[in-house]
């Protein structure tokens, strides 16, 4: 397998984005393939699970894929960064897209998304107006509008749209930017500090460690910017707008970010999909299904076939 690192910008951008183009063994760059477009999780980067993981299961079954860094995060561009805004993550996802039908070898009327966590909220979300995805799947995906109103705010979504406008009015007027870190700085930190929680311990235990630890994997936000995060959400219009093939992947170990319950949802309101599936690995939790080898593969053995019927 090759991978090849690029940057591209669209018209409508005024920064590059950064991805890489996982291509499949015996890529030959005359004929034309289907493509898919790998979405990274909140706080992750394209050398994580999206391209490291699925990207590489996606590639030996004969994919070209298109693994890429959110706007404002890793190594693409925009300023300031760690924003986290969903309309732009969305967008994004229409960007990629843009750039792979540039590709002389990307078949257009085979173009499919995945995304891990709060990615596979996204491509739902983009799937909705972007019908240049013929296919999707959500790996437990995490509708981080809803998580940002519930758990992220504890439970006071008021007090942190005021706490981020205070903030950002300061900001404005020359104050330090406040990045907040999303995690613990190490397992050993969280178990001291009774931070045990399945989603919180185990997601410190990916982006913390040499597991999955990367550069550009950041975990953090910049808070006065996620304003529009709290009156966003990734299903609206699910019920009259997911005409296409969707599948959600989620595992039965709950954990407090909630994909058991989002992957549910999205199944359930997909009513108008050509066909809609609900994936659930028993013995798995949301981060399992990030990297390791018997949940990716008991993932890949459903997502596999349901895109080779579809693309």
């Amino acid at each position: 397998m090759n991978i090849q690192k690029v940057t591209f910008r669209n018209a409508d951008m005024a920064w590059d984005m950064a991805a890489l183009i996982l291509l499949p063994e015996g890529f030959d760059e005359s004929k034309r393939y289907p493509t898919m477009v790998s979405v990274h999780p909140f706080g992750s980067c394209k050398e994580q699970t999206s391209s490291a993981v699925y990207g590489k299961a996606l590639a030996e079954l004969g994919y070209v894929v298109i693994a890429f860094d959110a706007s404002f995060q890793g190594e693409s561009g925009g300023s300031p960064r760690y924003v986290e805004d969903p309309s732009q993550r969305v967008e994004d996802i229409s960007r990629v897209i843009d750039y792979a039908v540039s590709l002389p070898y990307v078949d257009e009327d085979r173009i499919g998304g995945l995304g891990i966590c709060g990615g596979g909220a996204y491509i739902f979300s983009s799937a909705l107006t972007e019908k240049r995805l013929k296919a999707v799947v959500g790996i437990t995906p995490v509708n981080l509008g809803r998580l940002f109103r519930e758990g992220f705010s504890q439970y006071n979504p008021i007090g942190a749209l005021e706490a981020m406008a205070t903030q950002r009015t300061a900001e404005a007027r020359g104050a330090e930017l406040q990045v907040n870190e999303l995690l613990p700085p190490s397992p050993e930190f969280a178990k001291q500090n009774g931070m045990t929680e399945r989603d919180l311990f185990e997601a410190t235990d990916y982006y913390k460690t040499p597991r999955g630890q990367a550069e550009g994997g950041a975990t953090r936000m910049l808070f006065s910017h996620a304003q529009k995060t709290l009156s966003w959400d990734a299903f609206a219009f699910v019920e009259t707008l997911m005409t296409q093939p969707m599948m959600a992947v989620v595992g039965q170990k709950l954990g407090a970010f909630g994909a058991y319950r989002d992957g549910h949802e999205v199944y359930g309101r997909s009513i108008v999909s050509k066909d809609r599936q609900l994936v659930e690995l028993q013995d798995w939790s949301h981060y399992d299904l990030y990297d390791h080898p018997q949940a990716v593969s008991l993932a890949m053995e459903k997502i596999g076939p349901f895109l080779s019927q579809h693309l």
